[in-house]
């Protein structure tokens, strides 16, 4: 068997990977709330984190993706994919908000509250978020799409998967407005009020 197709070799490679990318993204974020997001520069965030220009490259294109960059859309998507068929997709994907984020460690939570507020506070960065909102959507709305039989260019995937991302943006504001809140509850109980019909 050769190596490129060894399991146990390919595993400690994405490991290898996934670690590199979290040592440059835990200092990019220390060096950010030390000196501001503004003030840091790429090369200081590859001098803490003692990696190449080109290994920071290849994991974060721009200094935005520092901030912008997770795992969360493959694990949302495939909890969202494997939740009961008997729930409707809405019922689903407030189940796999609760599975995906409910299992982050208090560290995990506190980067994330942190590269939140970045978002929230830099203008550069609420710029940057808009694509990557748009990127969450079309596999949001492919995985919809999936789990519903319809295609993912129907209207009513695309009104679903655009107001559960809303849902999303609004508990980031909160979240910025009270950093103790609770993400898992707030999550929760948004997407309670999408479920039942938005009323107020």
């Amino acid at each position: 068997m050769s190596e490129a197709s060894d399991p146990q070799t390919t595993g400690l490679r994405e490991r290898k990977k996934a670690r590199t990318r979290q040592l440059i993204q835990e200092h990019g974020l220390r060096l950010f709330r030390e000196q501001g997001y503004e003030a840091t520069t790429v090369q200081q965030i590859i001098d803490a984190a003692e990696v190449s220009e080109s290994t920071f490259f290849r994991y974060f294109p721009t200094k935005a993706e520092v901030v912008l960059v997770d795992d969360f859309d493959p694990i949302l998507v495939s909890s969202f994919l494997a939740q009961p068929p008997g729930l409707t997709a809405i019922q689903a994907l407030r189940a796999s908000f609760r599975d995906t984020f409910g299992a982050l460690s208090d560290d995990e939570t506190a980067a994330m509250k942190e590269r939140n507020e970045l978002v929230v506070t830099v203008p550069e960065l609420r710029a940057a978020m808009l694509d990557q909102l748009s990127s969450t959507m079309q596999v949001l709305g492919e995985a919809v799409a999936q789990r519903t039989g319809r295609p993912p260019n129907d209207p009513a995937v695309r009104t679903l998967v655009g107001a559960v991302v809303g849902v999303a943006v609004a508990v980031e504001l909160v979240l910025f407005d009270d950093p103790t809140a609770d993400l898992v509850a707030l999550l929760d109980e948004a997407m309670g009020q999408l479920e039942a019909g938005l009323r107020l």
